[in-house]
């Protein structure tokens, strides 16, 4: 299945204003988590090649979908809430709801620009070896350099 085409500063557009209506109740750590995780976005949009921009911001997504959690179920005002709160507290539940919707478009987009989920656990199976080192031999044949002349595939002429 094809994801649709959306653009990420459609993406950080609905966030920034779903955000900034969810602030109007939930201050403070709400507001910092998700404008910090905007300005990765902003990042991202700067840097159109960058897969670190776009991991980052997907990170953050995923990060603040937790942290929304847990931050709406403790601090939900429970006791008079205004329409305006009412108001505030709904944009930041539709926040939340939109967020995993946005953290595949940015998978997607992360997968676009070249980046790769690198998410290997021990005790699911084999995961393959991935090292910087590459040798400079031949994989044909290795090189024992404490070898004779006749090991070496050289016939030793003698007098």
């Amino acid at each position: 299945m094809e994801l649709p085409a959306v653009n990420l500063k459609a993406i950080l557009l609905v966030h920034w204003m779903l955000t900034t209506w969810g602030s109007i109740v939930f201050s403070g750590p709400y507001a910092w988590a998700n404008f910090t995780i905007l300005a990765l976005g902003v990042w991202a949009v700067a840097q159109r090649d960058s897969i670190d921009a776009m991991s980052m911001f997907l990170g953050g997504l995923v990060a603040t979908i937790f942290l929304d959690i847990i931050h709406i179920s403790v601090f939900y005002p429970r006791e008079y809430l205004t329409d305006t709160g009412r108001f505030g507290a709904g944009m930041a539940i539709l926040s939340l709801i939109l967020k995993p919707f946005s953290c595949c478009f940015a998978y997607h987009m992360y997968r676009e620009r070249g980046g790769e989920l690198q998410l290997h656990v021990g005790f699911l199976g084999p995961s393959p070896e991935r090292s910087a080192y590459q040798t400079i031999d031949s994989p044909d044949a290795p090189n024992n350099s404490f070898a004779g002349p006749e090991s070496k595939g050289q016939v030793a002429h003698g007098y």
